[in-house]
């Protein structure tokens, strides 16, 4: 017997029934989105490694540790050149605006799903290949696109059912009034040089302003009184901030303010919010963005200003776990039990016209040890959870008739329904609230 094989560590397969609650978020985000006029865009999970460095940041974990890159084998066709599989979607989103000159005739929102991949321990919440959902509307520069997309992300946890989510916001300013506030980060953290971890003291002089986002508690009170970027902010940034916050306001949209909440990439700019949970546990962020108006011009295209957040999908569908939401699962309507193999032409003919009728059945299939009997089918009917089981039996089929039995309503009742004529009565399949 050959080796078994098992998938690579950190990267899960999503299985039936939990496959149907990812289909039940991406269907509400879908709605959601499209409430706000967001449209959808696919990028590809490959992308040119310079992409990340230039957008993300060469001194960021995500391009320093977590890429998972490779020079393409592809020799033969002129093209060898040093890939990356996406740790992030933003930076290729960008990428394909500018490529493809998205923003010639104005702003656009624009919204994507997929993996993602980070070579880091996999842990609660965080896996190697993970999903993302994100929202991004480029092109607009003031904070009612800001405070648009946050509007977007609340409606969406209504929509989903979650209700211990925070807010918490902070501004970055502008690189001219960061510039200020890094030498003075600086000089601060020199003074207190000898209580810096080994990452910290890395750190130090290439992106200070991560140093504020570190999870070490033997530095959180150097942190703490580190200079605040908030006192350095200018009028324009300060106008910015407190423009978004007045939308937020008038909203009825709770929020705090985190003077130390930097976001772990380089390209962002003005606002930076999070969504937090306490319920799992340090993996608690399960919404993050903000405003990053030089990543265009960054990677190549004409400058122009935009705003995004990203939703980890595996966070999100944990915490609807924790909080105890109910998700159907995806049942048919029917259950066709066929005790005689002789009977499956007509018996599949007629499941046909049903799914066209937009009826969900589900037939009786034949293992290596034949159809079964007649009453291991019902059983198989039963746990299928359909709210009907049709019978093709002999005498039925004689009558030119399948017989209806019900199987969630307590009585049992059962129905004779003609063949020549499916469509009638398919809709009578239909209106169980169990499947709704």
């Amino acid at each position: 017997m050959a080796e078994k094989l098992n998938a690579v560590k950190g990267m899960n397969d999503i299985l039936p029934p939990e496959s149907a609650r990812w289909e039940w978020l991406e269907a509400t985000v879908r709605e959601v989105m499209a409430r706000f006029a967001y449209r959808n865009v696919r990028t590809p999970i490959l992308e040119h490694t310079a992409l990340f460095v230039r957008g993300i940041g060469e001194v960021t974990d995500i391009v320093e540790k977590e890429m998972y890159s490779f020079h393409d084998r592809s020799d033969k066709y002129g093209d060898n050149d040093h890939l990356t599989l996406r740790p992030e979607n933003t930076a290729g989103l960008v990428r394909a605006v500018a490529e493809h000159n998205m923003l010639y005739d104005g702003g656009k929102r624009l919204w994507y799903i997929g993996p993602m991949f980070r070579r880091e321990k996999p842990q609660r919440g965080r896996f190697r290949q993970f999903h993302q959902i994100g929202a991004e509307a480029l092109g607009f520069a003031g904070p009612d696109v800001d405070a648009e997309l946050i509007l977007l992300a609340h409606a969406l946890w209504k929509a989903i059912g979650l209700t211990d989510v925070r807010l918490e916001l902070n501004s970055l300013g502008q690189p001219a009034e960061r510039a200020q506030h890094r030498a003075q980060l600086i000089a601060h953290f020199e003074r207190h040089a000898d209580r810096l971890d080994e990452d910290a003291k890395r750190r130090l002089h290439s992106n200070p302003l991560r140093i504020l986002d570190t999870k070490n508690p033997a530095m959180k009170e150097i942190v703490e009184s580190a200079p605040r970027l908030m006192d350095f902010l200018g009028a324009e940034s300060l106008a910015h901030f407190n423009g978004l916050k007045a939308i937020l306001d008038a909203n009825g949209i709770a929020y705090t303010i985190n003077p130390r909440l930097v976001r772990g990439l380089d390209y962002y700019n003005l606002s930076v919010f999070e969504f937090v949970t306490d319920r799992l546990g340090s993996q608690g962020t399960v919404c993050a963005g903000g405003r990053y108006d030089d990543l265009i011009a960054q990677i190549g295209g004409k400058p122009a200003p935009a705003v995004g957040w990203a939703i980890g999908v595996e966070r999100i569908l944990e915490l609807v776990k924790e909080q105890g939401t109910v998700i159907p699962a995806p049942v048919p309507d029917v259950y066709a039990v066929v005790p005689d193999a002789a009977a499956m032409p007509i018996a599949l003919r007629a499941l046909q016209q049903l799914r066209e009728a937009g009826v969900r059945a589900q037939m009786h299939a034949a293992t290596a040890d034949g159809l079964g009997s007649f009453k291991s089918q019902f059983k198989k009917a039963d746990a299928s959870g359909a709210n009907y089981a049709l019978i093709f039996g002999t005498d039925e089929l004689s009558r030119g008739e399948v017989m209806v039995k019900a199987l969630r309503d307590g009585t049992g009742t059962q129905t004779a329904r003609p063949l020549a004529d499916v469509t009638a009565w398919a809709a009578t399949l239909q209106s169980s609230a169990l499947n709704n």
